[in-house]
């Protein structure tokens, strides 16, 4: 039987459901990423299925010789180093069919919270602040959401805008993507010149670092919101503050940071983190775009099909995308 690596904390259902498709599975969710190289040489590893705990580089690669796949659960890879798996042979399967109608639900509600000011207006209740004049809110019915990357969440958010009235444009940089009747694909500098709202789907990578940077969002024909549930690097966050500063970005909801790790920002970052923790007009939440009940056991669906498939040689190399 095959057998396969669990490096981190999973729902339940995934043991039998590899069970089921005749893959055994070591789950050792509290190993530290320090002690992963050694666990995954211990034993013929056909697979490795991780979240976000370690980085896949080529020195990992090379402490599991019999690695066939490595499995993300969940949709983003850049703690993946896709060059050093295609040079071990190794297949990239991710997920992102799991969560992305959690992404796109949460994006409507971040949608919702930033035009209609609905985070502040309940923090000022709770203060015993009754301020509906400065509460009053935009209608996003109407307005030009632009979506920056129509891969599975920026699709997601797309179809649920459908209800609202709202015109929804599209870029994607991959020529191949095509639309499916939910928003209009046109060229980056249109979507610029028409949008009122931003909002990210992109993914991480070296291409994309800070992709959206001060002469990007000075780019725009008119002041917008901004709105990312992507991930936070591929915003130039001190550009962001300064073009809220500016006027230039009426608002910003961030599902994501350029540092999760609250504790260790650097002075730059904690200077932009200050900023827009203070800001009235943006809201800020944990990385939990993706994160529901529902998503958690779906992720677990979509990545053992995979890999079902791939034991069985129906997918190839970058079969998660």
């Amino acid at each position: 039987m095959s057998i396969c690596l669990v490096v981190d904390e999973m729902h339940p259902s995934l043991q039998p459901l590899l069970q089921s498709i005749g893959v055994e599975i070591d789950y050792q969710p509290n190993l530290t990423a320090a002690e992963v190289p050694t666990a995954l040489a211990a034993k013929p590893y056909e697979g490795l299925v991780v979240r976000s705990k370690l980085r896949v580089t080529a020195d990992l690669l090379a402490h599991g010789p019999h690695l066939r796949y490595v499995a993300r659960a969940g949709a983003g890879t850049d703690n993946i180093d896709e060059a050093a798996m295609a040079a071990a042979s190794v297949t990239l399967l991710n997920a992102p069919e799991g969560n992305r109608d959690a992404v796109g639900e949460f994006a409507v509600g971040l949608l919702l919270g930033l035009l209609r000011n609905i985070v502040r207006a309940d923090h000022e209740v709770r203060q015993g602040q009754w301020r509906r004049e400065a509460s009053r809110g935009t209608e996003i019915g109407g307005k030009t959401i632009g979506l920056l990357g129509y891969g599975h969440m920026g699709r997601a958010f797309a179809r649920r805008l459908g209800a609202f009235g709202c015109i929804v444009l599209a870029h994607d940089s991959d020529p191949a993507v095509t639309t499916d009747g939910h928003a209009t694909l046109v060229p980056l500098a249109e979507l610029q010149a028409r949008a009122d709202v931003l909002s990210l789907h992109i993914p991480y990578s070296v291409a994309n670092h800070h992709f959206v940077d001060e002469s990007f969002l000075a780019s725009f024909a008119k002041p917008i919101w901004v709105m990312n549930t992507a991930r936070g690097e591929v915003v130039d966050q001190a550009a962001l503050v300064r073009a809220l500063q500016a006027g230039m970005v009426r608002g910003a909801a961030l599902d994501v940071l350029d540092n999760e790790k609250l504790n260790s920002l650097s002075p730059a970052q904690q200077a932009t983190f200050d900023f827009l923790k203070a800001a009235p007009n943006v809201v800020l939440t944990p990385h939990v775009g993706g994160w529901t009940f529902e998503s958690y056991a779906r992720i677990n669906e979509v990545l053992v099909e995979k890999i079902r498939a791939f034991r069985a040689g129906a997918l190839g190399a970058n079969a998660g995308s």
